[in-house]
């Protein structure tokens, strides 16, 4: 059996700040600590390697029950984090007052534990913590019923029970919301933007619901924030840019104007920057375009953001976008040295914490950005890694233009006898995803001419066919969404005017 890598994942996603926390509470603890030795040797481990362990410790006995050893530094670490986090987030601070007002309600410490209850109660309401606020009701009702006891009829026990009802509707609201989110984002995610009339069935579904159609519908500023935010996940599928940046930007004002909900749902304002920052590229309007790209690259060292996963994006979005943007507007040697760079040293440095998704994209962009600078090995190389680490459901739009994109970067590299297996292969792989687009299917048939025809003289009319061709296919709104992942007719207006492809893009902005 594979040796299992999750407590090296654990030690390798630490910060400093963590390691320091962890090894300064770890040596107030009196004995021998061979996990301390184990948590030493993984931390200098590039790759984790279990036999290098075994052969390290060799002699001591802890390590002939090593998977009990990782077991326990696992929850070790876990538990140091708790500590780590304990006065940093809303969730962690709650926890420990509902703790504490559980030992003064055993104590018969009613007078304290009713302080407790009002303070953790604001913090609960500011923060939208409505599973806590259901526990802390639950204890000032014991405190009431104490109360009665005690001969005090002062509180009034039904408003309390008000209070409870009216917090179970507003956590069924939001339950509710992340239920169509997850269904958009599924949509959003499986195919980037709406090709069918099925898939837009889908969509109308969700953006018709009375919680996403109706007015006042949001029962809390989460729920608020969600909302929008749906709809705005809804006009991008449609490639509607005017509701797209209207309705993410009012998420990021939303979150603004309430910063302990964005201290909350970091992630989601991040992700509400990013969607507004694609839609001033959309719009053309670099100079806010470039503002917001600066935006999320400063949040980086804000309060609040600190997290692994936060950071990550952080990293990702802005950087995704330099390239879109340089590709955009036909700056493709300046994205090869003032991005790429950064971007691959990023990937080296944050290694197994950055998702597949992210990694498949920035290959598939850095690939556009090589073709676009006329470097066809280098864009191949890419190109490549998107294809030879796909994953089922992972972005098949991407991957599926991706195969197009190869096809056409093996073609400027004049390898003519692979191009007839890898053809055959991408026409495969579009009939197998039952997706049925015509931009493909037009595509594969007008590409697999080029190839027949590539020894006559009429190559400049097959290409003016082409075109045309594509043309028509894009005048219908379901497939304009080709455009979104690569610029194919300048690429086939640059072989009809015998110009370059990057001279093509930048004539166009003209």
């Amino acid at each position: 059996m594979k040796p299992s890598t999750e407590l090296f994942q654990l030690v390798k996603s630490l910060s400093k700040s963590e390691k320091r926390y962890f090894k300064l509470s770890s040596s107030l603890q009196s004995g021998e600590k061979n996990y301390m030795k184990l948590f030493d040797a993984i931390e200098c481990q590039l790759e984790y390697d279990e036999d290098a362990l075994k052969n390290k410790f060799r002699g001591e006995t802890f390590i002939n029950h090593l998977p009990s050893e990782k077991n326990h530094l696992y929850n070790l670490i876990l538990k140091s984090l708790r500590g780590f986090y304990s006065d940093k987030s809303a969730a962690a601070i709650l926890q420990e007052q509902i703790r504490n007002i559980e030992l003064l309600v055993d104590r018969a410490l009613y007078k304290e534990c009713s302080k407790i209850i009002r303070k953790a109660k604001k913090m609960a309401y500011d923060y939208e913590k409505y599973y806590f606020l259901l526990d802390l009701i639950d204890w000032e009702k014991t405190l009431v019923e104490e109360e009665y006891l005690r001969g005090d009829f002062d509180k009034d026990l039904t408003k309390l029970v008000k209070e409870e009802s009216e917090c179970l509707e507003k956590l069924r609201n939001l339950a509710e919301y992340q239920i169509l989110y997850s269904k958009i984002n599924y949509v959003f995610r499986t195919g980037g933007y709406i090709r069918t009339g099925e898939e837009q069935v889908i969509v109308d579904e969700i953006a018709n619901y009375h919680l996403i159609k109706g007015k006042n519908t949001a029962l809390s500023t989460k729920a608020a924030t969600a909302c929008y935010y749906i709809k705005g996940l809804c006009a991008t599928t449609e490639r509607n840019l005017d509701d797209t940046h209207t309705n993410f930007s009012k998420v990021v004002k939303i979150m603004e104007e309430n910063p302990m909900i964005m201290r909350e749902l970091p992630k989601r304002y991040v992700k509400a920057l990013n969607n507004v920052m694609f839609s001033y590229m959309d719009y053309g309007d670099w100079e806010n375009c470039n503002a917001m790209i600066e935006k999320l690259k400063g949040l980086a060292k804000l309060k609040g953001f600190e997290s692994a996963d936060v950071q990550l994006k952080l990293f990702t979005y802005p950087h995704n976008a330099e390239l879109l943007v340089n590709i955009t507007r036909g700056n493709f040697e300046k994205a090869i040295t003032d991005v790429v760079p950064a971007i691959i040293n990023g990937l080296d440095e944050y290694d197994i914490k950055i998702n597949n998704e992210e990694v498949m994209l920035f290959y598939y962009n850095i690939s556009r950005v090589y073709f676009g600078a006329g470097d066809y090995k280098a864009a191949l190389k890419y190109i490549n890694l998107v294809l030879n680490n796909s994953e089922t459901g992972l972005r098949e739009d991407v991957y599926t233009f991706a195969r197009l994109v190869n096809l056409v970067i093996h073609y400027e590299l004049g390898n003519y006898d692979l191009l007839d297996y890898t053809i055959k292969s991408a026409k495969r792989f579009v009939a197998k995803s039952q997706k049925n687009y015509k931009f493909e299917n037009v595509f594969l048939k007008d590409f697999k001419k080029l190839l027949k025809n590539k020894d006559t003289g009429t190559m400049q009319e097959l290409f003016q066919d082409f075109k045309n061709e594509l043309t028509e296919v894009l005048k219908d709104p379901y497939e304009q969404a080709a455009n979104e992942y690569f610029d194919f007719i300048s690429w086939l207006d640059a072989r009809i005017e015998n110009k370059t492809f990057a001279e093509v893009v930048i004539s166009k902005l003209a």
